[in-house]
C-alpha cells in the first residue's frame, strides 16, 4: 500500500503516526512546498515575543521521524489525477498513491488595497513570515496592526515586545465581538492600552502609502493617516482547496468531506484547516482552524486511509490563547455571527464559537479573572475563562461529555451566584460518582 500525504502540518503527521499504528510496511510519502517541514504553528506567536527560540518549534526528533519510517519530499504537488491515481510534483514528476490524503491547510487572506505589495507590509502564516517580521521589526518604529481575532494580538505582542510601537485598527466598535462579550473585549482592550497600544475603532484601511516601494503609513477611510514603517495584517484565513478544486472533488469553503474524513473520491482523504468536516450530531458540515481538531481529523484520517472504520466525532471547540498577556480558554458555542474585522474564519477560531446558543449567561468576576458560561436547559453550552484558569478544565469536561447540570442550573442562574464554587463542587461530585 502507497500512501501519499499532502502537506506537513499537524492533521498531516497525526494521521502518518495513525497509518504506522496499522500498517508497518506500507510506504508513506509526505510531500509539502513549506521548506522548514513539520513545526508548531501556535509556537510562532511565542517566537515573535522572544519566549521560544526557533528551535523550539520542532517538537519532533530525528528518532521520530526514523521510527515512522516515512519519505518527506519537499515538492509542491501540482496536479492529482484521480483516473491514474498519481500525483504530478513540480509539474513534471509523477507520484502513484493508492490512498490519499489533502491536509494543506489554509492560507492568510492577503491585502487588496493600493499599496498592498511594499516592503514592510507583513502577515504571520508561517515561519519565513515571522523571520520576516522580527528583521522588519530590528529597524521599524511603528507599526500598524489590522484586524479581528487572536492572529492580530500576536503580533500586537511580538511587536510590542520588540520595541516597537504598535497603532492597532479595529473596523468595528470592539475586539473579537463575534466571540467575546463586551465586557471581554473591554478587559482587552483596556489591556492593550495599559501595554501603550493605539486603539483606533471604526478604522478601515483603504491604502499603503510610501517611497520607493516602503511602508511610510496608512490612509484610512475617514481621510486620516497614520505614519509607520510596518503594515501587519491578519483579515482571515482561506483553505487551500486548489488543487481539489481542480481534480473536481466536492467543495463548499472547504474540502467537504463525510465522518470518515473521506471526499467524494473513497481513496482520498482531508483533515485540518482545508476541510469542511461533516458533524453528525449536529448534521452540519463546519470548519475549524484549531491544532487540536487537526490533529485529531487528522488521526482518524490516517486509521480510515489504512483500513480501520473510525468516524470523527467533533467534539467541542476547545482552545487555550493569551489574548493581551491574559490566559483565556474559549470552550464549545460563545458567540454569534460573523465578526465585521474577519473576513473568513480566523486562525485559531472555530464556526462552532460563532453560534448564536440557545442558553442563558451566567457570569461571575469582574476583574481580570472572569467566567462566562452558557447555560442550556439541561447541559452547558459553551464557556469563556479568562485569567486565573481553575475552570477551564472540569468546565472542558462537563461541556464535552455534555454533563447533566439540571441538579445546579438555578444555583448557576441565581443573582450573584458563585459560579467558581458551584462549578468546582458540582464537579468533584460528579467525577466521584463517575
Amino acid at each position: 500500500m502507497r500512501y501519499a500525504i499532502i502537506g506537513t502540518g499537524a492533521a498531516g503527521f497525526a494521521s502518518i503516526e495513525a497509518i504506522r499504528s496499522l500498517d508497518k510496511s506500507g510506504e508513506i510519502f509526505m510531500l509539502g512546498d513549506d521548506p522548514h517541514g513539520f513545526y508548531s504553528r501556535p509556537g510562532l506567536a511565542y517566537f515573535l515575543t522572544g519566549e521560544l527560540a526557533d528551535k523550539s518549534l520542532f517538537p519532533k526528533t530525528r528518532e521520530d521521524y526514523a521510527r515512522l519510517n516515512f519519505t518527506y519530499q519537499k515538492a509542491r504537488v501540482t496536479k492529482i489525477n484521480r483516473a491514474e491515481k498519481f500525483l504530478l510534483l513540480d509539474g513534471k514528476t509523477p507520484l502513484p498513491y493508492d490512498k490519499l490524503l489533502i491536509a494543506t491547510g489554509a492560507s492568510a487572506l492577503p491585502l487588496t488595497i493600493p499599496g498592498a505589495n511594499f516592503q514592510g507590509v507583513v502577515k504571520l502564516d508561517h515561519l519565513e513570515d515571522a523571520r520576516g517580521i522580527l528583521s522588519f521589526a530590528k529597524r521599524g518604529k511603528t507599526a500598524v496592526v489590522v484586524g479581528g481575532g487572536i492572529t492580530a494580538l500576536e503580533l500586537t505582542e511580538g511587536l510590542l515586545a520588540r520595541g516597537v510601537k504598535v497603532h492597532y485598527l479595529l473596523r468595528g466598535d470592539r475586539y473579537w465581538s463575534n466571540v467575546l462579550d463586551e465586557h471581554e473585549s473591554r478587559i482587552v482592550e483596556a489591556r492593550l492600552q495599559e501595554e501603550g497600544v493605539t486603539l483606533h475603532f471604526h478604522s478601515e484601511l483603504t491604502e499603503v502609502i510610501g517611497k520607493g516601494g516602503k511602508v511610510g503609513g496608512v490612509r484610512l477611510l475617514n481621510g486620516k493617516t497614520i505614519k509607520c514603517d510596518i503594515l501587519a495584517y491578519a483579515i482571515g484565513i482561506k483553505p487551500r482547496a486548489e488543487l481539489a478544486q481542480d481534480a473536481e472533488l466536492a467543495l463548499d469553503r472547504g474540502i467537504l468531506v463525510n465522518e470518515f474524513l473521506q471526499t467524494n473520491d473513497p481513496d482520498i482523504y482531508s483533515a485540518g484547516d482545508v476541510a469542511q468536516v461533516y458533524d453528525p450530531i449536529t448534521g452540519r458540515s463546519v470548519l475549524d482552524s484549531l491544532w487540536s481538531p487537526a490533529r485529531d481529523q487528522g488521526r482518524v484520517a490516517g486509521l480510515n486511509m489504512a483500513g480501520q472504520r473510525k468516524s470523527y466525532i467533533k467534539s467541542a471547540p476547545f482552545n487555550v490563547t493569551r489574548l493581551a498577556g491574559l490566559t483565556t480558554t474559549i470552550i464549545g458555542a460563545v458567540g454569534h455571527g460573523r465578526d465585521e474585522d474577519i473576513v473568513g474564519i480566523a486562525r485559531g477560531d472555530s464556526e462552532t464559537w460563532r453560534q448564536l446558543p440557545d442558553a442563558i449567561v451566567a457570569q461571575g468576576g469582574f476583574d481580570i479573572n472572569r467566567v462566562r458560561i452558557l447555560v442550556g436547559e439541561k447541559i452547558l453550552i459553551g464557556a469563556v475563562v479568562m485569567g486565573d484558569q481553575t475552570l477551564s478544565a472540569p468546565l472542558q469536561k462537563i461541556i464535552a461529555q455534555k454533563v447533566d447540570i439540571t441538579s445546579v442550573r438555578d444555583k448557576l442562574l441565581a443573582r450573584d451566584a458563585k459560579i467558581a464554587d458551584v462549578i468546582v463542587d458540582f464537579w468533584s461530585k460528579h467525577a466521584a460518582v463517575a
